[in-house]
């Protein structure tokens, strides 16, 4: 698993960066309404000379082993090979949070 982002509580949402190798790019997660039960808790948002470009949900959830709160993420980006899931995760400092990414695993033993 990779930390790929350092975000802050911003009052009801998220922001920080991601930073890979590839990418570097501030990003806000902002609360939605949510509307049905599988829709997102968090829109996703990359911010760059004062515009907005929605790039992801995100959705709350509770870890099996403990109970810990956490967002799994979803962000996509046509430069991408394919959308990423991340989870954001509450760690250090009260308001500190890190975004993980894990390679999926291959399909069917291959």
């Amino acid at each position: 698993m990779a930390t790929v982002g350092t975000f802050k509580k911003d009052g009801a949402g998220y922001s920080g960066r991601i930073e890979t190798l590839t990418l570097s790019a501030n990003i806000t997660f902002e609360p939605v309404e949510k509307k049905a039960g599988s829709a997102p808790d968090f829109r996703v948002f990359h911010q760059t000379n004062g515009f907005s470009t929605e790039i992801g949900a995100a959705w709350k959830k509770t870890a099996r082993d403990g109970g810990a709160e956490y967002l799994s993420v979803s962000i996509d980006d046509p430069s991408f090979a394919e959308r990423i899931n991340c989870r954001l995760v509450k760690t250090g400092s009260e308001q500190g949070h890190t975004l993980f990414w894990e390679r999926p695993r291959p399909q069917n033993g291959k």
